[in-house]
C-alpha cells in the first residue's frame, strides 16, 4: 500500500501536494472516503493524501451568515455548529453521518432542499485550495457578493479532486424557518404523482422539496405506492395555507419533527443504505426536463426517487449489467445520465458517463492547467478525466 499523508494545516497540505508533483508521484486525494464508489474508479496511486484532519472552524459570524470551515471538518459536526444559532447550510448530501465538506463540495452533493436553497454552486461563497504547485489560492471571500470576475472556486466543485485540494470552504448560510412541516401523500399511479406535482408548482406557496418516489423506493418509508413528499417553511400562517392547498391533493398525512426529520433523513440517506444492502448494485443519476421526468420514472425496473421540482431522477439497480442496458437506452433517447454509483471492480466495464456533451473538451483543457502530467485523482471524473 502506499504511504499515507495526512496534513494539518493548509500549508502543510500544500506542500505535499508541491512535493509529489516535484518527484512526478501519481495521488490519490480524500477525505473520509465515503464517496469511494462514486464516479470513477480510485486509481492506484504513489501517494494517497487525505485532508481528513483539516478540521478546524477558522470564522463564524452568525449575523452576517457566513462561515469558513477545513475541508475535513465533518458535515454532521458542521451542521450540529449552526443549529445552536437556527442556521443551516441547506444541502443535504447523502453520507451526512460521516462525509467532510471538502468531499461533498468537490462531488457537488445535494438533496431534497436543492429546489429552493440551490446547490453547492450558489452556497459556496469562497475557497482556499492547494495546487500541485505548492501554492495555497483564495478565490472568493466571505461575504455573500463578490466582484465578479473568474471565480476558480466554482471549478473544484464537482471535479472530483482532479484540479486541486480544497483546503478550506466559505459558505453563506440560511436562517432555519421559523416551523416546518412535511407532507407525504400517496397515489396509485404516476401520472397521478405527476398531475399533484403540477399543481404544486402552478400554486402560490412553494415548498423547499417535492421528492417523488416509486413503490419500490416507497417501501423505504413504510409506504408501498408512488409518493409525494413535500417540505413546507416559513411562519405559522403561510404554512397553514399551505397545508390547505396540499389537503386537496390527496389524503396523506402531515409530519412535524421527529417523524419530520426522520423522513428527510431517510430520503437523503437512500442511496447509501441501498448501496449497503446492495453491495454489488449501482446508482444511475439523470438530469432531464420536468416534462420528462414522467418517462424517466416509468423507465426504472427498480426502486427509483426524484427531486420532482428540479427536474433529477435517481435509478437503483442490483448489479452492472441491468445498468448497463437501461444506459443503452438512455442515450438512445437522449437523457443526461451518469453511473453516479458502481461497484469499483464493475467501473472498468461500464461507460459511466457515456455522453458528456461539448463541455467535456473545456474540461480537460482546465485539467491541463492545473495537472498537465495528470497526477491528481486519475479517471475520478467518470472515467473521463
Amino acid at each position: 500500500m502506499p504511504p499515507v499523508e495526512t496534513p494539518r494545516t493548509k500549508e502543510e497540505l500544500a506542500q505535499a501536494l508541491g512535493r509529489a508533483a516535484a518527484r512526478k508521484q501519481t495521488i490519490s486525494l480524500a477525505g473520509n472516503g465515503t464517496k469511494r464508489l462514486m464516479a470513477g474508479p480510485v486509481a492506484a496511486a504513489d501517494l494517497r493524501l487525505s485532508t481528513a484532519c483539516l478540521r478546524r472552524v477558522l470564522e463564524y459570524e452568525p449575523n452576517d451568515l457566513t462561515i469558513s470551515v477545513e475541508a475535513g471538518l465533518p458535515w454532521h459536526e458542521l451542521s450540529l455548529l449552526l443549529a445552536k444559532n437556527r442556521q443551516m447550510i441547506p444541502l443535504d448530501p447523502p453520507f451526512a453521518s460521516a462525509a467532510t465538506v471538502g468531499g461533498i463540495v468537490i462531488a457537488n452533493c445535494s438533496g431534497p432542499r436543492r429546489r429552493l436553497y440551490g446547490s453547492a454552486r450558489d452556497l459556496v461563497i469562497g475557497m482556499t485550495f492547494a495546487t500541485l504547485e505548492g501554492k495555497l489560492v483564495q478565490s472568493g471571500g466571505m461575504v455573500v457578493k463578490n466582484v465578479a470576475g473568474l471565480d476558480m472556486a466554482k471549478l473544484m466543485i464537482g471535479s472530483f479532486g482532479t484540479l486541486a485540494a480544497v483546503a478550506s470552504v466559505n459558505f453563506k448560510l440560511s436562517p432555519a424557518p421559523e416551523i416546518e412541516r412535511s407532507f407525504l401523500l400517496p397515489f396509485d399511479s404516476l401520472a397521478a404523482a405527476i398531475e399533484a406535482r403540477n399543481r404544486v408548482l402552478s400554486g402560490a406557496l412553494q415548498p423547499s422539496a417535492i421528492d417523488l418516489l416509486n413503490p419500490a423506493a416507497g417501501a423505504a418509508v413504510g409506504r408501498n405506492s408512488w409518493l409525494l413528499a413535500l417540505r413546507i417553511g416559513g411562519n405559522p400562517d403561510a404554512v397553514e395555507r399551505s397545508e390547505r392547498e396540499i389537503a386537496a391533493l390527496a389524503k396523506g398525512v402531515a409530519l412535524e419533527d421527529p417523524a419530520q426529520a426522520t423522513l428527510w433523513t431517510r430520503i437523503a440517506e437512500f442511496t447509501p443504505q441501498f448501496l449497503q444492502t446492495c453491495p454489488d448494485g449501482a446508482v444511475v443519476r439523470v438530469s432531464c426536463t420536468l416534462k420528462e421526468l414522467g418517462a424517466v420514472l416509468d423507465s426504472f425496473g427498480g426502486p427509483a426517487l426524484a427531486r420532482a421540482g428540479t427536474g433529477v431522477a435517481y435509478g437503483y439497480f442490483e448489479s452492472a449489467e441491468s445498468v448497463s442496458e437501461w444506459m443503452a437506452r438512455a442515450v438512445q433517447n437522449r437523457w443526461r445520465a451518469v453511473i453516479e454509483y458502481a461497484p469499483e471492480a464493475a467501473k472498468a466495464s461500464l461507460e459511466l458517463w457515456p455522453a458528456p456533451g461539448g463541455d467535456l473538451e473545456v474540461m480537460r483543457r482546465v485539467k491541463q492547467l492545473f495537472d498537465p502530467e495528470n497526477l491528481l485523482n486519475r479517471g475520478r471524473l467518470y472515467n473521463r478525466i
